[in-house]
């Protein structure tokens, strides 16, 4: 297996077989610690989150000289509702937020006007045209004056997904706007007062998407305020939760214990991981809820090496079978690879969404990594486009970028 998941009918016969080698036995035993962050670095790049200013020049270049699939991305965000000059922000005081955003109190206004933030910080480094920067400064001084507070079961999760994006905005225009930004620092201390602590904690009994997307936001915002502390914080807990969330062989017989959660038998695991006792290289722990959720959780996973990268840190070598085999084998799937029976009782809900683009191009492009089915799935789905939650454009940002 190259790249995750075997192709063909022999192919995944032979996974199968490899498949109940790996059948666990009874372990048992307490959750293993994460490993240590490394330090966080003695400056802050900037721009440095999810996109380095030699990544933008890339994709500014690109686009100038009307390259694909750069164009055709880039005109399909200024054509969305998202690059639109006209929006009107609808920020709130308190965004409340049910399991499943049931009730829907602001949680939407704020994920989009947040991406919208994003896709104007874009347009305005790509084109130059400073509208597009006034008005992702008028999106972020909207929420920055008025939002206090997120509250019900899903606030943590929504202040992830709206706190992942705000600052990949905001290090684009703070960082290489010139025009002025008066409220910048009302902006960081709304960061750092409403959304910081609702993530920095994690959320270690919950799906595990959960948690990744939380430490996208806490990574991003701890860059954008200089926070090393807070950005430590943010690292040990995602290096905690990436090798329990995405299966290895040589893990073991089984998925490593969710640090931090209380989850520490085997019983409690295969519950945790949906019901799913085969293990293979690149399962993860949702996998066998559906893979809508796994993609965010494929997505923050690689928002978080993206940024630990430009932050000095490159992270990809140290998990790159990690990360290549989760990839891969999601893809397959995605593309109609046959189900067997002992992978989610030979049933799976698709869906993954735009959430390859990024690692696809960190372990292909950057390393070399052979991934078939993922190079198949990303291609074919260009330009990706955004799910509305926190991934947006990033074929535009990441497609072939080798920076």
């Amino acid at each position: 297996m190259r790249y995750g998941v075997p192709t063909g009918l022999a192919a995944l016969a032979l996974g199968l077989a490899a498949a109940l080698t790996f059948t666990p036995t009874a372990q048992a035993g307490p959750p293993r610690p994460a490993p240590s962050a490394a330090a966080a670095p003695a400056q802050f790049a900037h721009p440095g989150v999810l996109n380095s200013r030699a990544q933008l020049d890339f994709v500014r270049t690109k686009v100038q000289a009307g390259q694909q699939p750069w164009k055709g991305a880039f005109d399909a965000m200024l054509a969305s509702a998202y690059g639109s000059l006209s929006r009107t922000p609808k920020p709130r005081a308190v965004v409340e937020c049910g399991s499943y955003s049931n009730p829907d109190i602001g949680c939407s206004d704020e994920r989009e006007d947040a991406i919208a933030a994003y896709s104007d910080a874009l347009a305005w480094y790509i084109t130059r045209d400073a509208k597009y920067a006034k008005k992702s400064i008028e999106l972020m001084d909207a929420w920055s004056a008025k939002i206090k507070d997120h509250t019900n079961s899903n606030a943590p999760l929504q202040s992830g997904w709206a706190g992942s994006t705000w600052p990949r905005a905001a290090e684009i225009i703070k960082h290489t706007y010139t025009g002025g930004w008066p409220n910048q620092g009302r902006f960081a201390t709304m960061l750092r007062d409403v959304y910081l602590p609702e993530v920095i904690n994690g959320k270690p009994n919950s799906n595990g998407n959960w948690e990744l997307i939380m430490m996208d936001a806490a990574v991003g915002i701890s860059v954008h305020l200089d926070d090393r502390a807070s950005y430590d914080k943010a690292m040990a807990i995602y290096l905690g939760r990436v090798p329990a969330y995405f299966y290895l062989a040589s893990d073991g017989p089984q998925p490593k214990y969710p640090p931090r959660s209380g989850i520490d038998t085997r019983s409690e695991l295969i519950d945790y991981w949906h019901g799913q006792s085969t293990f293979v290289d690149g399962l993860a722990q949702e996998t066998c809820r559906d893979f809508g959720h796994t993609g965010m959780g494929i997505a923050a996973t690689m928002h978080v090496a993206e940024t630990s990268r430009i932050q000095g840190r490159d992270l990809y070598p140290e998990f790159k079978d990690r990360f290549r085999h989760a990839l891969g084998f999601h893809a397959a799937y995605e593309l109609g690879a046959p189900v067997p029976s002992w992978l989610c009782g030979g049933s799976l809900a698709k869906g993954i969404g735009p959430a390859t683009e990024v690692g696809y191009n960190a372990l292909h492009t950057r390393l070399g990594v052979a991934m078939e089915n993922t190079r198949r799935l990303t291609e074919g789905r260009r330009p990706a486009g955004t799910e509305n939650h926190f991934e947006a454009w990033e074929t535009l940002t990441h497609a072939e970028n080798p920076n």
